[in-house]
């Protein structure tokens, strides 16, 4: 590492701020938070709270988490000693190129200022600000205090320095970050579920499964096979000993006449609302602290099973 993370200000704490200061928290780094929220202090304590068990599962040692997170006064409180700084605001151009311009001029000379825009590239937002070098994105999946992935994503004016520093800080509290060279809304992981989304949307507006039933195909089929091959390694094995190139010549067409067949959901007023009644039909007994919950365990335990595969990997080859 050539130069210790040892501080990192988190801006803005919705879901996912409150998430990143966990993860940072729990690998021994300081962390200064702000939002304007009322209930700033509630929302922390009850967040390291929540998060402690799946910090702990990951082992990493949560004694004294709660006292490695402190309420910054303001943004310039919360950015003046970090290191990093990870920013969660809306996701509005006018509002990141206000509140960027403002961490350049607070945060020290050496922060990397890090974005988790979840459809803005930070070019949109850095236009007007001179020191854009060590402004990108670095957007997570939620809950980031568990899920791994983290999109790197350099602006047009961001340096290799500070994109070789976001990778190596994002390995250091343990997350799985990837780098695209190329700017596009969405990035790469959104663009993908918003792929998946319309098609799914569009079947059960279609009326061929339920919501519940769609996601009981994806749970035992594809989400099974993507969370330990990926869609392209997956194609490959599907190919046999010949692999892609086999899978490409003789399914090939048939799956390119089917991208035609895909559906474009209609998302009329009427449309939106059948739908969503049938997902609150599907899962709206149950709270959202109780799905969340059930949800975090088995991603916990994807992970868990996913990390003892590998190691029994490594085992065998030495």
């Amino acid at each position: 590492m050539t130069k210790p993370f040892t501080t990192a200000a988190v801006v803005g704490a919705g879901t996912i701020g409150l998430s990143w200061a966990a993860l940072f928290a729990g690998h021994g780094m300081r962390v200064r938070i702000t939002d304007p929220r009322p209930d700033l202090a509630d929302a922390v304590a009850e967040a390291l709270d929540q998060a402690a068990g799946h910090l702990s599962a990951q082992g990493l040692d949560v004694s004294g988490l709660a006292e490695r997170v402190h309420i910054a006064e303001d943004l310039a409180d919360a950015v003046r000693d970090a290191d990093v700084v990870q920013e969660n605001g809306p996701e509005n151009v006018p509002f990141k190129r206000k509140l960027f311009s403002d961490l350049v001029a607070a945060a020290p000379a050496h922060a990397l200022l890090l974005s988790s825009s979840s459809a803005i590239p930070s070019t949109a937002f850095t236009d007007t600000i001179e020191d854009a070098g060590r402004v990108l994105i670095g957007h997570p999946f939620n809950p980031p205090h568990l899920i791994p992935l983290v999109e790197v994503v350099p602006g047009e004016r961001t340096s290799e320095e500070s994109v070789a520093r976001a990778v190596e800080f994002y390995r250091f509290v343990g997350r799985v970050p990837v780098v695209e060279r190329k700017e596009i809304p969405g990035f790469v992981g959104n663009r993908l579920q918003n792929a998946l989304s319309r098609e799914a949307i569009y079947l059960v507006e279609q009326g061929v499964v339920s919501p519940a039933e769609l996601d009981t195909v994806m749970v035992n089929s594809l989400g099974l096979r993507w969370a330990t091959v990926g869609p392209f390694l997956g194609a490959h094995l599907g190919g046999g000993p010949g692999g892609y190139r086999h899978m490409a010549e003789h399914i090939g067409v048939s799956m390119q006449k089917m991208w035609d067949s895909l559906g474009r959901p209609e998302q009329s007023p009427d449309q939106t609302e059948r739908l969503v009644a049938a997902v609150e039909d599907a899962y709206g007994s149950r709270s959202y602290a109780d799905l969340s919950r059930e949800r975090d365990a088995r991603q916990i335990a994807v992970l868990s099973a996913r990390d003892s595969a590998t190691s029994m990997k490594k085992e065998t080859r030495s």
